[in-house]
């Protein structure tokens, strides 16, 4: 299906600093954390100087004081002594326990109600409902006693390794990239929790009457069965076995078609033993020929020819650019929090930021009459980073305007070529460069 290149009308802000005081609302996060009247770091300042921190590719807690002393606008600025006279001590120890200490509650809430606010923007995915992509990544963390315990790092015949390991599955909503707040665990040691698992958790924070993608990981009874008791309608690529399986037991509709009334089996019963008695999906199999040499074995509840279902199906590739967005340009594979409760703020932090990028990405889109995954997410990350050092500098009336007009026409500048279509190559091992050059023995001199 070919996604529609023009997106509807939204109401915009005249100014960045609209913009991002109307997503983040300072008086409705500072409502759920309440603190002293003489606090510097309110929950609203904390919240966004966690968002800066990993816009600013996981800057310092020196850097994110430094913002807050330099270039917070004065009507932003709490209601302070020693802020009002300029006495607030540049040290990081205030904000670093006003970090430690934020309910973790104002960052959900923020990460929520700004995704609430956006995706309605974005036009429908698919047939009027949206799409959301799934997939599963991990994190490595900090060696620290506290995370070794809550997220064990791997092992194996050799014995375990260093670096403590969190698994998470993300939900992006296909048209926009717009993340869902992800569920994550632990991805080793006795209290492991596989994809699928972390994704049935994830399956309440979708919208009613969905559209789930999803690959072979995903392409088992167990998911299939909990989407549909959720109410969302899924498109499964399965393994070649599994379809050859299930065609056996399935009724031939068409070319390439196989109507099913899928149960589990003894195996699927023995991994999930919540699976209830008479559970079953009915749905459709589907083998679609890509190109030579490329065939798809697809499950779907919907009900649609095989073509059209696979062109759906192929835009679940843009979920792995997405979780390089997330992982590589917003700096999440360094998280430096050295506790669990950290680790969870700066994880919500960094969706934060990531969806706050993706907005501006949208607006410039916008101008351009594009679809916003044409324009690059890093090179509109990259202007913002830059942009948002100066955008609380109390900037007001037209100028303000003209700036955030400026970012926007730069933000559409960053588009990406198009690429032609089919394009596939085989997965290779790169080469790690060595991060030294080698240095030659030097020959001994000749003692005769």
């Amino acid at each position: 299906m070919a996604a529609s290149a023009a997106i509807p009308a939204a109401p915009q802000p005249a100014t960045a600093w609209d913009l991002f005081n109307k997503l983040l609302p300072p008086r409705l996060l500072n409502d759920l954390d309440p603190k002293a009247a003489q606090a510097a770091y309110t929950p609203w300042v904390v919240t966004w100087l966690l968002v800066f921190q990993r816009l600013n590719g996981n800057a310092t807690l020196n850097d994110a004081v430094s913002e807050f002393l330099s270039r917070f606008p004065a009507q932003a600025l709490p209601g302070c002594k020693r802020i009002r006279e300029r006495t607030l001590s540049a040290n990081t120890g205030a904000y670093s326990a006003a970090r430690s200490n934020l309910d973790s509650r104002v960052l959900y809430w923020a990460a929520q109600n700004l995704y609430d606010s956006l995706v309605d923007a974005y036009p429908s995915s698919w047939g009027g409902r949206r799409c959301y992509i799934l997939d599963g990544s991990t994190v490595q963390l900090p060696a620290t006693l506290e995370l070794r315990l809550a997220y064990p790092p791997a092992s194996n015949q050799h014995g375990e390794s260093h670096w403590p390991i969190l698994h998470l599955v993300v939900a992006h909503e296909l048209h926009s990239g717009l993340s869902v707040l992800p569920n994550f665990g632990p991805m080793y040691g006795p209290g492991a929790r596989s994809e699928l698992s972390l994704a049935r958790g994830l399956l309440p924070r979708l919208p009613e009457c969905s559209i789930l993608l999803a690959d072979r990981n995903f392409g088992v009874f167990a998911f299939a069965w909990a989407a549909a008791d959720a109410g969302h309608d899924v498109l499964l690529r399965l393994t070649g076995p599994r379809f050859k399986s299930l065609r056996k037991k399935a009724r031939w509709v068409g070319e390439g078609r196989w109507e099913l009334t899928w149960r589990p089996s003894a195996w699927d019963r023995k991994s999930h033993p919540g699976l209830p008695q008479g559970a079953e999906v009915k749905g459709w199999l589907h083998e679609v020929k890509v190109s030579e040499g490329l065939t798809l074995w697809l499950f779907t509840t919907l009900d649609a020819a095989g073509p059209e279902l696979a062109c759906l199906y192929h835009q679940r590739q843009d979920v792995e650019t997405d979780i390089r967005d997330l992982k590589e340009t917003l700096v999440l594979t360094e998280v430096t929090a050295k506790g669990v409760a950290m680790v969870e703020k700066e994880l919500v932090a960094a969706v934060l930021a990531y969806n706050l990028a993706n907005q501006v990405r949208r607006l410039a889109a916008e101008r351009l009459k594009v679809e916003p995954r044409r324009l690059s997410f890093a090179g509109v990350w990259s202007l913002l980073r830059a942009f948002a050092q100066g955008l609380l500098l109390g900037k007001t009336g037209a100028e303000a305007e003209a700036e955030f007009e400026r970012l926007l026409r730069a933000a559409g500048q960053r588009k990406l070529p198009r690429r032609p279509s089919g394009r596939s190559y085989p997965r290779q091992v790169i080469a790690r460069r060595g991060q030294f050059p080698t240095r030659k023995r030097a020959e001994k001199p000749n003692s005769t």
